[in-house]
């Protein structure tokens, strides 16, 4: 975990944090006696959403956290594409654009 720490802030908070959601769900994952009302039935709602039983939506919760880390991005725009790709992508109409106008030039 520590090769991830180096990378930037934010990375080392998203690794902390996944790392402490693991702590938690890990004596759960094949079972969801000891969890907290709250915290079951926010588990619960998330597993109906991905229409998963909690066992397995909790199986899923800790594998995508413990997945290695995909490798840095080289530029922003590849971090931005990555951060959004699973959410899908847009079309976007290209306007149409008029032909490049002569310049102007001046009769000085």
């Amino acid at each position: 975990m520590s090769r991830f720490c180096h990378s930037s802030p934010i990375a080392a908070s998203v690794v902390s944090l996944l790392s402490f959601l693991a702590m938690l769900l890990l004596p759960f994952a094949g079972s969801t006696k000891g969890l907290r009302r709250r915290t079951k039935a926010k588990l619960r709602v998330r597993a109906a959403h991905s229409g998963r039983s909690m066992e397995a939506e909790a199986r899923e919760i800790l594998r995508r956290a413990l997945e290695p880390e995909p490798a840095a991005a080289t530029d922003l725009a590849t971090a931005i594409r990555e951060l959004f790709r699973p959410l899908g992508g847009v079309e976007l109409e290209r306007p149409e654009r008029d032909p490049i106008r002569e310049p102007q030039t001046s009769n000085r």
